[in-house]
């Protein structure tokens, strides 16, 4: 039986797109942007929250295409298989880091509050979102872990519901995951705090965009947009305009104080599930002859980034912000100490990310490849 490779270089494109609108955003953290004197760049860093949604869309486009083709092509799926490639490549290094964030917050002082035992369950056990959801934000270093939580709990039922119930199961969860999603929101939107909204950890709201991969999945068949270069870079620009309308007048800002109105609340979501669907096709089909292959290559180590950049921020503008300081006065830049600061921290990402990569997860990667039916690039 010849077994079809899937791979497409553009989508590790659009991954590392996702990854660095999280990373513009979480930038404002540590280092602030004035909103009143660069009010563009601050609404344009802000809307970097919406990267992690494009992450939850592609994914699910991705898992549900390999699946469906197992399907297709062997009558089944091996649901054990498809766990131990998850285990394979999410596992090692989050817990790796995790577990190291615990020993680094219990025995020092330099990254963060020690994270408590509730939360060390709650992430061991993939619910750090809810725990999140329910407790505010935890220990710096390890906050952006919550997504992943939300990724296993996707991976957990998907399977599963392919194996039982093939491409119908998957549309009728589907459509009752985005129900859901905006029951949850108008719950929220019905009840505004000025505190801690513990709505963009939920697992409920985010399933929408796990839901809209799966079905633009099903119902493209394999089909991908046919469209001309001009076209493409329209609809992403497009996609960000949606994501600065839900940021700026529909005010969903990711954890910020939810005053939002049910009206705000449903258009501000749907802009930006838009948002995702208009950038994942601006990208989707794309000729392989305009992906550099150093952003394809961006894109395959994007999970180690999204793992330590959060971390490497703290050390820039935090642990070592005084020599931050000294160095911008040295070169005379100190009024760019931040982009400076920011310029550093990506490219110290990027390196501990491809050392992750080439040292310490590609041996999992390479026993992953035992379990693969459908092979694709990692």
């Amino acid at each position: 039986m010849t077994v079809t490779r899937y791979y497409k270089p553009e989508l590790d494109v659009l991954r590392l797109c996702a990854f660095l609108f999280v990373f513009f955003v979480h930038r404002l953290d540590l280092a602030p942007i004035d909103p009143e004197k660069y009010y563009w760049g601050y609404h344009l860093s802000l809307i970097g929250n919406y990267g992690v949604p494009l992450f939850f869309f592609l994914s699910a486009f991705l898992i549900t295409e390999l699946l469906t083709k197992e399907q297709d092509q062997y009558g089944k799926i091996n649901v054990k298989s498809f766990y131990i490639r998850r285990i394979l490549r999410i596992w090692p290094l989050y817990f790796t880091f995790f577990f190291g964030m615990v020993l680094l917050t219990s025995t020092t002082n330099y990254f963060g509050r020690i994270i408590s035992p509730g939360a060390q369950l709650a992430f061991t056990l993939f619910s750090g979102n809810w725990y999140i959801t329910f407790h505010k934000w935890q220990s710096y270093c390890i906050n952006p872990l919550w997504s992943v939580s939300v990724e296993e709990q996707l991976y957990i039922l998907l399977p599963v519901i392919i194996f039982f119930t093939g491409k119908r199961g998957l549309k009728i969860f589907s459509i009752l995951a985005i129900v859901v999603a905006y029951g949850t929101i108008v719950y929220y939107a019905s009840r505004p705090t000025t505190n801690f909204s513990g709505q963009w950890t939920n697992s409920f709201v985010q399933f929408q965009f796990f839901a809209a991969g799966i079905l633009l999945s099903v119902y493209l068949k394999g089909s991908q947009p046919k469209w001309h270069v001009v076209a493409r870079i329209f609809s992403f620009i497009v996609g960000i305009m949606c994501w600065l309308i839900a940021s700026i007048v529909c005010e969903i800002n990711a954890d910020a104080p939810h005053l939002a109105t049910i009206l705000q609340s449903i258009g501000g979501w749907l802009l930006i599930l838009i948002g995702v669907i208009l950038m994942f096709c601006s990208l989707y089909g794309a000729s392989e002859k305009y992906m550099p292959s150093i952003l394809v290559y961006l894109g395959r180590i994007s999970y180690g980034m999204y793992v330590f950049h959060i971390t490497i921020y703290w050390l820039v503008f935090k642990i070592f912000k005084d020599e931050l300081t000294t160095f911008s006065l040295q070169i005379n830049l100190l009024e760019w100490k931040n982009w400076l600061g920011f310029i550093f921290a990506f490219f110290v990402t990027v390196t501990l990310a491809t050392l992750s990569y080439k040292l310490f997860e590609k041996p999992f990667l390479k026993l992953k490849n035992r379990f693969t039916l459908i092979p694709s690039r990692d």
